[in-house]
Formats: C-alpha cells, sequence, structure tokens
C-alpha cells in the first residue's frame, strides 16, 4: 500500500466522525427541520410513550424536545472533535484538545444559527449557541471523568 493512500485511509479514520456530524447538523439545520416541521411527527411519538397531552402543554414539551436535541447533539460534536484532535496531534493533551473540541463546535453552533437567520421558519438566537456549547462542555467533562476513572495514567501523562 502507498504511502499516500495509507495517510488518505488515516485521515478518514480519523475525521469521518467529525464530517458526519457536521453533515447531521447541515441537514437539521434546514426548513424541513423546523419547530413547525418537527412538532406533528414528535407529538405523534410523545403521545404514544405517554398519552394524550393538551397544546398548551404540548408546546412546552415540544420546546424541551428541541433544546435537549440541540444539547446532546452539539455534546457528540464536540466529543467528535476531541477525538479527532486526540488522533491526529502528535502530542496528546487532553485540555489542550477539549479547548480545541470546544472552539470547533461553537464555529459550527455559529455558523449554523447565522444559517438559520436567513430561514423564513427558524428563529436564530446566540442562546442556541450558549446551550450548544454547554452541551459540549458536559460531554467532555463526562469524556475527562470517565478517562480519570479507566485510565489515569494516560491522562496523567497527558
Amino acid at each position: 500500500m502507498s504511502s499516500s493512500l495509507r495517510k488518505t485511509g488515516r485521515w478518514i479514520h480519523t475525521w469521518w466522525p467529525v464530517l458526519v456530524m457536521i453533515a447531521v447538523i447541515v441537514t437539521e439545520s434546514t426548513q424541513t427541520f423546523g419547530s413547525d416541521n418537527t412538532s406533528g411527527p414528535l407529538r405523534v411519538a410523545y403521545q404514544a410513550l405517554f398519552g394524550h397531552v393538551t397544546d398548551d402543554r404540548w408546546e412546552v414539551i415540544h420546546h424541551y424536545i428541541r433544546k435537549s436535541g440541540h444539547f446532546i447533539g452539539y455534546g457528540l460534536v464536540g466529543l467528535s472533535w476531541l477525538r479527532a484532535w486526540r488522533i491526529s496531534r502528535t502530542q496528546w493533551r487532553f485540555r489542550t484538545d477539549a479547548v480545541l473540541a470546544l472552539l470547533a463546535t461553537a464555529v459550527i453552533a455559529s455558523a449554523d444559527e447565522i444559517h438559520q437567520s436567513f430561514l423564513p421558519n427558524r428563529t436564530s438566537t446566540p442562546w442556541d449557541v450558549a446551550l450548544d456549547c454547554c452541551g459540549a462542555v458536559v460531554m467532555l467533562l463526562i469524556s475527562y471523568a470517565l478517562l480519570r476513572m479507566w485510565r489515569p495514567r494516560r491522562l496523567a501523562a497527558a
């Protein structure tokens, strides 16, 4: 196998989760995934699990479902960046890689909100960027805690 082919394979192995997560964010940032379009299907699923809910109550529940999606989704974006930095950088330092992951997540979240400001059925708010970054911080802290429990020597060496 040629050296350039190996490098390409390593690059794909390293960065594919980041690219997949960005593709998910780009897809969910469209008009199709606006709250006016997600309310119906999510309500059907919710009512199948928990029973009937009034319209007023559903508005609140729908809001929290969507914001939870932001939090969890961007938490996973942060983890994908952390993984990519950890693999691609020659000297692994958790704190440095976590900061880079958080910055990259903030850039993606900001670009997402800017994009949504141009769509008629989407809202754009800096609070969503803050929520997205909080999701990333929480997931990064969880990964740090898990590394402390399962691989303390590796983390100490980093």
